[in-house]
């Protein structure tokens, strides 16, 4: 595998129509949103999205959803007791937990569980290479919500049929932007790839496949289209926020309450020497 050389940026642009993109639980379950009505979807969600795609590629993940495990581990102690059972130090741990899972030495993890012998426990940090911001929608967005109920009893012993059972809140249209940044310097320590950098931005071009729901039906959330900045050296020539910043996103004149992609103006602020892959989204 090739050692990573340049340090890269990138945004994802997101369109969500009539989905709830990432349901607050403190919250009714709706769709998160700012103190100014921007919508907002969690880095964590974002992070779980992309070890998907990645286990769906056929790479191993430590963190992986209960209802997608594919090792028959049922908890993430039992997976690394059950994987890494001879270590000589600490360090050793992170190399061989960087080695076997693409997810650690992505966006690294913290170890506190016991060992496989069950007499002394595991503390090990991993930092990751790969930040990524919580996207934030360009505009505030609109929030609808619909009662559901059931059609049937659930026991035997009730005697009504039709009860609201809930409500359901989805974001009528929004265009959501995420931000991540690729540092070389911890790459070099997790072992992170050229390779691996591929990986991930295919996992961001294709972020929603096999990930539809009740909550995100098919078709609903869509990646617009990914920017890959490619610095020339490791450190970068521009920082992180310069080359985020430097793609605009307004409204088109006239335009109060945007209801699709076209109503924006996107456009690039050319910088000197760093102009990015553009990739259409899927």
């Amino acid at each position: 595998m090739s050692a990573l050389q340049n340090k890269i940026d990138f945004t994802v642009l997101v369109k969500v129509v009539n989905a709830n993109p990432n349901g607050d639980p403190l919250n009714g379950n709706r769709p998160r949103t700012t103190y100014t009505g921007q919508g907002e979807i969690s880095d964590v969600c974002i992070k779980r999205k992309i070890r998907n795609r990645m286990q769906d590629m056929g790479e191993a993940v430590f963190v992986q959803s209960a209802d997608r495990s594919d090792d028959g581990y049922t908890s993430l102690s039992e997976r690394a007791s059950g994987t890494i059972k001879e270590y000589a130090s600490s360090d050793d741990y992170a190399k061989r937990a960087c080695e076997k899972w693409i997810d650690v030495r992505t966006f690294g993890q913290v170890f506190a569980f016991k060992a496989s012998d069950k007499k002394e426990s595991v503390s090990v940090g991993v930092r990751g290479p790969v930040s990524i911001h919580q996207a934030v929608s360009c505009s505030p967005v609109d929030i609808n919500s619909m009662q559901i109920t059931k059609s049937v009893n659930g026991e035997p012993s009730e005697s009504r049929s039709s009860d609201t059972m809930g409500t359901k809140h989805f974001v009528e249209f929004g265009l959501y932007r995420v931000k991540g940044s690729i540092n070389v310097q911890l790459a070099e320590k997790t072992g992170f790839s050229e390779e691996d950098a591929e990986l991930l931005k295919e996992a961001l071009r294709t972020l929603f496949v096999n990930d539809a729901s009740a909550a995100r039906p098919d078709g609903s959330m869509e990646v617009v289209t990914v920017y890959w900045w490619r610095h020339n050296n490791k450190i970068g020539q521009y920082s992180a926020a310069k080359v985020h910043d430097s793609l605009k996103i307004t409204l088109k004149e006239n335009v109060l309450i945007p209801a699709s992609v076209e109503d924006y103006r996107i456009e690039l602020e050319g910088l000197p020497d760093l102009a990015p892959e553009i990739i259409p989204g899927i």
